[in-house]
């Protein structure tokens, strides 16, 4: 028992100097996940720090994979492009929802807005040397009056777009469109830009943003 107490506080100790060593200054950890994200077995961790800055879009978040190799902590990929700040979820607060590994694939999920709401999930694979976005998830509108959802695959490009309509004097019929779109690029390092993706569906006209 006392063997087994010594090595987990090693272990504890030695990730607790990494978390140190590379965490950015004057933040604080927001969320630490752990889970096997590049298919040798071997768990990483996964941690989201707040970063306080005097901007409109509050607390900027850093996302930091570390991989153990040789027996030390290293950053696997870091980004500060994959998180919204603290106050870009409108009159609804903070958006960011959470970071899950499943089945070794990273989520991260934000949800916000007001009256009218917005939310999604993004999926990473760690592939090509980076965590690239295979897909994406979103909903938005309001239950009275109209609510879209996307699922787009990244991978295979394959998009599926839907707008349930409640009040269809103001919006007219329901929609749903499959389409496309290949060989759209985007990870870690470039997901939130200041100028939104957009893809204008061919059939209903309808514009989707990533």
């Amino acid at each position: 028992m006392k063997n087994t107490f010594c090595i987990l506080a090693l272990i504890f100790s030695t990730f607790c100097f990494a978390q140190k060593e590379f965490q950015p200054k004057n933040s604080k950890i927001n969320e630490t996940v752990e889970g096997d994200l590049d298919g040798d077995k071997i768990p990483e961790k996964v941690i989201v720090y707040d970063i306080p800055t005097n901007g409109d879009s509050g607390d900027l978040r850093e996302i930091q994979i570390l991989k153990k190799v040789n027996n030390k902590w290293t950053v696997l990929e870091k980004s500060q492009k994959a998180i919204l700040g603290s106050k870009d979820g409108g009159m609804m607060g903070d958006p960011y929802q959470g970071t899950e590994i499943k089945n070794g694939i990273l989520e991260i999920s934000h949800y916000g807005g007001s009256s009218w709401k917005w939310g999604g999930t993004d999926k990473y694979r760690f592939q090509n040397g980076h965590f690239e976005l295979i897909g994406f998830f979103s909903e938005s509108g309001k239950p009275e009056e109209y609510w879209t959802t996307v699922d787009f695959n990244l991978s295979t490009g394959k998009i599926i777009y839907e707008k349930e309509v409640a009040n269809k004097k103001e919006y007219g019929s329901s929609k749903k469109e499959v389409f496309i779109k290949k060989e759209l690029k985007i990870n870690l390092q470039n997901r939130n830009q200041e100028k939104r993706r957009e893809i204008l569906l061919p059939k209903t006209k309808e514009k989707i943003y990533i």
